[in-house]
């Protein structure tokens, strides 16, 4: 049985409304009904109806004076239900100030890209599922002139040897100081996840997760991931959304918590305890990848983009929580993925005006265009062999859900940051794995 397109109803009105008859077919072959056309903009419609109806049942808890009307910087353009979603947050608790970075787009409850200030209070919701989701990159000593000619059995290797996929557990047990910190686990109040986390310890997952190869200006090879903290970070947050009364979905209001309530002190335990997990993770995968390579570890960026974290911005303590946007304070550095046919970049913050504004967040990644969905509607899988082939990336894994076509281009991304990051390198990637056709990350990231 054929599932019903949500939108095709919205679709064929807009069809309707622009003077066209929605069964008529353009194409080649038998064509494409008139109506998918106008899909993508009736998936935005229907967003910005979802997110309008959200903001009439935010506005019945008003927030005190102090926090309304709350800055926003925006970079980029986007479309209306996500800055309708953003300002949605920003009329939920203590919130000081908020920026969307230039590769934001709709997300749960928090706009991906979204930045959000609070005073002695924190969003789970911010946050999000995928808790210390993040990026780390180390640049190695081996030039790729020397594993040019290996490039397939490597990549290969990879994907053979580091756990992708849904629910997978690592084959090699991974030995870490946090699996022993009894009080990190108490505080939390995760000891029942306990096991489970050590046996995911070093697992990528799905969905847009991944190990890159990558070659620098100088002819270097660079090893980059992408995940987050598994089921241990989603299992928390689901959690402690529960336990605040929050709503799992797209366009709901966000679970905004005190952080000296019960609730807020074991939620940002298990947060930070989240955090660490991720960083131990990533750490494990590209120690994992350099032995299969070899050579040594020459420079090394790690950072979150899915926490929250307590700094001091215009004299006042806050807690910054950032939805997929990477802290870039002036000399810090961050990895920054395209999609997997585009350069990635390392970059920098700089002291400026605008960084500042930013709240000292940059993008981490270049953002979708289109949905998982959209995109594999939209896109065939020669033409994303083509695109990759043009580039010279080796894939082991991934759909069509991943296609470059459904991200935007990372410098275009990139120039509306201009003003308060710099880019330190550009980095060509050569090989890429991720999980394989029809699997779907459910630790969201």
């Amino acid at each position: 049985m054929t599932r019903s397109d949500p939108y095709q109803t919205l679709a064929r009105e807009l069809a309707i409304a622009a003077g066209l008859n929605p069964d008529d077919r353009i194409g080649e072959g038998r064509g494409t009904p008139v109506w998918c056309t106008f899909r993508e903009a009736a998936r935005q419609e229907h967003n910005a109806r979802e997110a309008a109806a959200v903001a009439a049942e935010v506005a019945i808890a008003p927030q005190a004076p102090a926090f309304q009307n709350s800055p926003l910087k925006v970079f980029g353009e986007h479309d209306e239900g996500t800055l309708t979603q953003m300002r949605n947050c920003m009329s939920v608790g203590n919130v000081v100030a908020g920026v969307i970075c230039a590769d934001g787009h709709l997300g749960y409850a928090q706009p991906v890209g979204g930045v959000i200030a609070y005073e002695k209070q924190i969003s789970i919701s911010g946050v999000g599922f995928d808790i210390g989701c993040g990026n780390m990159a180390v640049r190695l000593d081996t030039p790729f002139s020397a594993i040019q000619d290996n490039v397939g059995s490597i990549i290969k290797d990879v994907q053979r040897i580091i756990s992708f996929g849904v629910g997978r557990t690592n084959d090699e047990r991974v030995e870490h100081e946090l699996l022993d910190d009894a009080e990190a686990w108490r505080a939390s109040d995760r000891e029942d996840y306990r096991a489970k986390a050590s046996a995911q310890l070093g697992t990528v997952g799905s969905g847009n997760h991944y190990v890159d190869l990558m070659r620098d200006e100088d002819g270097f090879v660079w090893i980059g991931v992408h995940f987050g903290s598994r089921g241990l970070g989603h299992s928390s947050a689901t959690k402690y959304l529960k336990a605040a009364g929050g709503k799992d979905g797209m366009n709901v209001p966000p679970a905004v918590i005190d952080e000296d309530s019960e609730l807020g002190r074991r939620y940002i335990a298990a947060m930070e305890l989240a955090g660490r997990y991720s960083y131990a993770g990533r750490e494990w995968v590209i120690e994992r990848v350099r032995k299969i390579i070899g050579g040594a570890v020459t420079d090394m960026v790690h950072n979150h983009h899915n926490y929250a974290w307590r700094e001091r911005h215009n004299g006042r303590d806050l807690w910054v929580v950032r939805k997929g946007a990477t802290p870039a304070f002036p000399g810090q550095r961050g990895f920054v993925g395209g999609s997997m046919g585009d350069d990635a970049v390392i970059v920098e913050g700089v002291d400026s005006a605008e960084a500042k504004a930013s709240l000292y967040s940059t993008i981490h990644g270049a953002g979708r265009l289109f949905g998982r969905k959209e995109a594999k509607r939209r896109f065939t899988k020669p033409q994303m062999d083509a695109w990759l082939q043009e580039r010279g990336v080796t894939l082991v894994g991934a759909d069509l859900d991943e296609s470059p076509m459904a991200y935007r281009r990372l410098p275009e991304v990139l120039a509306h940051h201009a003003g308060s990051i710099r880019v330190l390198h550009t980095l060509r990637p050569f090989a890429v794995a991720m999980a394989g056709a029809g699997e779907f990350d459910p630790f969201k990231d």
